[in-house]
C-alpha cells in the first residue's frame, strides 16, 4: 500500500495520474483464490493471466469443469422495431435465420470488406439482441443505425459474465439447481432463476468443450459465482485465468481480435486490413440475404481474385512454440507469420495458427518452414523446424455437441 501510494504521489507530482484498471463484479472472489498476483488489462477491466497453476488450469479445462470470468467481454443490447433490419445490414450472416433463444457467431466489416470483429449474437426475442465483442465498437454501431429504429446500449458494465467450461460443467450446473440446463443444445439460450432474478445460460464458450456462458446483473454477481462455487469439491471446479483458455482456443481453431488479425479501426498500415475470406470467415458471408456492409469489396475480391492472405493451422516438428515466428518457403522466401502457437497436452504436439501470402496456404502447402528463436540459459538458439498445413479446429470432442450431455 504504501509503494502504491508513492507512485501515485510521484505521478501526480509529474503531473501525472495513474489509472488503476476497473474491477469487474467477480474481482473479489478472484483476488481471494490468487496465488501468482498474474494480472493484465482486459478492455481496462483488472483481469487474471492465471490464478494458480496454468497447467493444472488447462488440465481443469479438459478434464473437470474451470471458471473464467468474462465481464470484461464488450456487451451490446440492440433492441427497437428495426434491430433485426439492422443487424442484417450490419454482418454478414442472415440474422432473419437466428430464431429467438440461439446464439451465432458473426463478424461485421466496413464498406471495403475489412473486417472489423467478430463476436457472437445473442437473440433474445423477436427484436431483442446483445452483441458481443473483443473491441469496444459504440460509435461505429451508432453510426450505422442511421435510419433504423432501434435502440443501442453498452452493457459491459451491468451485465456480469462467467464462463463455466469442461466435461463436468453440465454435471455441476445440474447440481446447483439449475434444472432445465440438460435441455440447451449447442448455441442455444436459457432463462433461469437465481436470487430472485435471472441468469441467462447459453450452451456456448471458447474452448472447444463441452461448457456455458452465465450471465447475470452485476450486483447479482457475487451470489451466482457462491452458487457454482458450492459445488467446486464435488466436481474439480478451478479458477482460471487467459493463458489456460488461450492454450485450448487454439487447439479449438478459434480467433482472436488484434492477435490473429489486426481489425480495421486499430490497423495502421493498409496491409495489415483483412477480408473476411483471408482470416477463415467466408463461411458467414451470405450472398442470398440483402446488402450487407462490406458486400460489394467483398464480392469483387472474390471475383477478380485479388484476395491476399490465408489463415491456417500448422502443426511444428519439435515441442517448442513459436508465437510471431516467421514462416518460410524452402527456408528462403518468406510466407507469412504465425499469430498464436502452443504445445497442446491434449494432442501432444506444438499446433499454431498463421497467416500466410497466397499464394501460401492455397496452391502452395509443402516445404513450409519455421525460424524459431528459442531462449536457453540467457542465450537465444536459432531453430528452422518444418510445419504442415493442418485442418481448424485441431480437436473435436464429441461431448462437445452431446445432448443432453453425458453427466461425468
Amino acid at each position: 500500500m504504501t509503494q502504491a501510494l508513492s507512485q501515485n504521489a510521484l505521478a501526480r507530482s509529474r503531473g501525472h495520474a495513474l489509472v488503476n484498471l476497473e474491477p469487474t463484479p467477480f474481482l473479489p472472489r478472484l483476488e481471494a483464490l490468487s496465488m501468482e498476483n498474474d494480472w493484465y488489462s482486459w478492455s481496462g477491466f483488472k483481469a487474471p493471466g492465471s490464478i494458480d497453476d496454468e497447467e493444472l488450469e488447462y488440465f481443469a479445462i479438459r478434464s473437470t469443469a474451470a471458471l473464467f470470468d468474462i465481464s470484461p467481454m464488450t456487451k451490446y443490447r440492440i433492441r427497437g422495431r428495426d434491430a433485426e433490419a439492422y443487424l442484417n445490414r450490419l454482418t454478414p450472416r442472415d440474422v432473419r435465420k437466428l430464431k429467438p433463444g440461439r446464439v451465432h457467431y458473426t463478424a461485421w466489416c466496413d464498406d471495403f470488406g475489412h473486417v472489423l470483429d467478430d463476436g457472437t449474437l445473442f437473440r433474445l426475442g423477436y427484436q431483442d439482441f446483445r452483441l458481443c465483442s473483443q473491441e469496444r465498437h459504440l460509435p461505429w454501431l451508432l453510426d450505422s443505425a442511421v435510419g433504423f429504429d432501434v435502440l443501442i446500449e453498452d452493457e459491459t458494465t451491468a451485465v456480469a459474465g462467467l464462463a463455466l467450461q469442461g466435461p463436468t460443467s453440465f454435471a455441476l450446473l445440474s447440481d446447483a439447481g439449475f434444472s432445465g440446463v440438460e435441455r440447451l443444445k449447442p448455441f442455444d439460450i436459457g432463462s433461469f432463476a437465481h436470487a430472485g432474478r435471472d441468469v441467462l445460460i447459453s450452451r456456448t464458450g471458447f474452448t472447444g468443450d463441452l461448457g456455458y456462458e452465465l450471465f447475470c446483473a452485476a450486483d447479482h454477481a457475487l451470489s451466482l459465482w457462491d452458487r457454482l462455487w458450492e459445488q467446486a469439491d464435488r466436481h474439480r471446479l478451478r479458477a482460471i485465468g487467459y493463458h489456460a483458455l488461450n492454450r485450448t482456443r487454439i487447439e479449438a481453431g478459434f480467433i482472436v481480435a488484434n492477435a490473429d488479425f489486426v481489425t480495421a479501426e486499430t490497423a495502421l498500415r493498409e496491409d495489415r486490413l483483412r477480408l473476411p475470406d483471408e482470416i477463415g470467415l467466408d463461411w458467414m458471408v451470405d450472398l442470398d440475404k440483402p446488402n450487407f456492409n462490406g458486400r460489394r469489396a467483398i464480392l469483387a475480391a472474390r471475383r477478380d481474385k485479388t484476395l491476399k492472405h490465408m489463415l491456417v493451422g500448422l502443426e511444428i516438428d519439435g515441442n517448442t512454440p513459436a508465437p510471431l515466428a516467421l514462416i518460410y518457403h524452402r527456408k528462403k522466401k518468406e510466407a507469412g507469420l504465425i499469430t498464436a502457437s502452443v504445445w497442446s497436452p491434449l494432442l501432444k504436439k506444438t499446433i499454431a495458427i498463421a497467416s500466410l501470402r497466397r499464394p501460401y496456404g492455397t496452391e502452395i502447402t509443402g516445404d513450409l518452414w519455421a525460424e524459431i528463436y528459442a531462449l536457453n540459459e540467457l542465450g537465444y538458439t536459432k531453430m528452422m523446424k518444418s510445419v504442415r498445413i493442418a485442418p481448424r479446429p485441431f480437436i473435436k470432442l464429441s461431448r462437445r455437441t452431446a445432448t443432453p450431455p453425458m453427466r461425468t
